[in-house]
């Protein structure tokens, strides 16, 4: 079809040639072959010019809109490519979301004047592909087929309390010593009253932590322990500018 129209736009078949680099007898053969399929004659051929017929013209009409039509397809997919543009659709972990990811947004914002975000915070395990996400931040040590990953840093866990609960409860010295302390658990986990330690030289060890306080977000439970209600473990992640600024003792 585009060397049909080629040819009408360039008026011959030896000029479509030149334009399209290809043979003569390609240019006429391509012809041929469209005018079989349609079982119609598109153009009259005389020794000096050539000429539409009624089918022809209204096919060539039609057919030039539409290789338009992909031209400027074409030309937005490069642009899309060489600028972004668009919708990013993101998705998060709730705490490392509204820590670490919206913040770097504006920065984002300034970058790409043509992009827009779209950001959900969510704890549960999204489907990527299902649910539509462009991004998706994981804490997590494998993916799912498929996917592709670009690793941003380790996500380490500490034990921190208040330096008011310390004081008034002591510091555990040891894992069994959190038998004796009020600990602050997150829901998720699938033994939230079992504490899992892997010491540097050793065997793992599992310890019975209890507590009064259970919450399924880590910035409500952070908020909880800076409080002084008790213990807990979480991502550093979550209270590393708490250790650095004595709010909390690791």
């Amino acid at each position: 079809i585009a060397v049909f129209v080629c040819v009408v736009q360039t008026g011959s078949f030896t000029a479509a040639a030149e334009r399209l680099n290809l043979s003569k007898s390609v240019v006429s053969k391509y012809v041929t072959r469209l005018e079989d399929r349609l079982a119609a004659r598109l153009l009259i051929r005389t020794t000096r010019r050539l000429n539409l017929t009624e089918g022809g013209r209204v096919f060539y009409e039609r057919s030039r809109l539409g290789l338009e039509v992909i031209v400027s397809a074409e030309e937005e997919v490069s642009v899309l490519q060489g600028e972004p543009r668009g919708t990013l659709r993101v998705n998060s972990p709730m705490s490392f979301g509204i820590l670490h990811v919206a913040p770097a947004v504006s920065e984002f914002m300034d970058r790409f004047q043509d992009v827009s975000v779209d950001m959900s915070f969510d704890d549960r395990k999204v489907d990527m592909i299902e649910e539509g996400f462009d991004i998706v931040v994981r804490i997590a040590s494998d993916l799912d087929p498929g996917l592709v990953a670009r690793r941003i840093g380790p996500c380490c866990h500490a034990l921190v309390a208040s330096p008011a609960y310390l004081d008034r409860n002591g510091t555990p010295r040891a894992p069994k010593d959190l038998a004796d302390h009020n600990v602050i658990t997150d829901q998720y986990p699938q033994s939230p009253w079992e504490w899992e330690f892997r010491p540097r030289n050793g065997a793992p060890v599992s310890v019975p932590v209890n507590g009064r306080i259970q919450m399924n977000n880590s910035l409500a439970i952070r908020e909880a322990v800076i409080a002084g209600a008790g213990i807990t473990r979480t991502p550093t992640f979550v209270v590393g500018q708490d250790i650095q600024q004595g709010r909390l003792c690791a």
